[in-house]
């Protein structure tokens, strides 16, 4: 676990670092939202925050490396949890394949992103303010569109992929520049972040497709 906490490595090994981090982390989640399958969208809800929550204390035990990998292990089984529902809907509506085509999806994507960040010289960093800012505008959309209805699911589910694939090479781009004073559990978070939710939105996605399919 000691590993796991150094903030200064070769690019090469902070990847490797990060990536078995994340890794252990989305098969957590993944036990955690099959034992959690029948669990109601309240306590998903609730689940949600509570990881949110525990963004903070990891963030606020980060000089401790073991404490920050196991808040960091404990927030993914929180994040299993509060998507449980969500997978469920989609299994019941459509069958586990569009869940295992949004994870394979997910998955290659992120691999791409990955290489794109490593392979070519641009550095992603620059563009974080942009993806920042459009991430917020975003959010207060969907807060205002739960009560205008003016956003359709498809839609902003398109922009949230499109906004997390831009943060997804910036945070590449941090791993690539050695982690920006940033420990791997850090960036961990930020990874296991970006594929999360590129991962519901590629959920939305295909299940619309599988909707109209039917």
């Amino acid at each position: 676990m000691s590993q796991a906490g150094s903030a200064v490595a070769p690019a090469p090994a902070l990847l490797g670092q990060v990536l078995g981090i994340t890794g252990v982390g989305f098969l957590i989640t993944a036990l955690a939202s099959y034992l959690f399958r029948d669990v109601s969208p309240m306590v998903g809800t609730i689940a949600f925050f509570v990881g949110f929550a525990m963004i903070f204390l990891m963030r606020s035990a980060r000089r401790n490396p073991a404490a920050a990998l196991l808040w960091f292990y404990a927030f993914t089984f929180v994040e299993g949890v509060g998507i449980a529902p969500i997978i469920s809907r989609y299994t019941q509506l459509d069958g586990p394949s569009v869940v295992f085509n949004a994870a394979a999806t997910t998955g290659f994507g992120m691999l791409v992103l990955g290489g794109v960040a490593f392979t070519f010289s641009i550095d992603w960093r620059r563009l974080h303010g942009i993806a920042f800012s459009a991430l917020i505008v975003l959010v207060l959309a969907g807060l205002v569109s739960m009560f205008v209805h003016f956003l359709q699911p498809g839609v902003y589910a398109w922009a949230v992929l499109g906004i997390f694939t831009l943060i997804t090479l910036v945070d590449f781009s941090r791993i690539r520049a050695g982690g920006d004073g940033l420990t791997p559990v850090d960036l961990a978070v930020s990874i296991y972040l970006d594929a999360l939710n590129i991962f519901i939105a590629l959920l939305e996605l295909f299940g619309m497709r599988a909707g109209r399919d039917d």
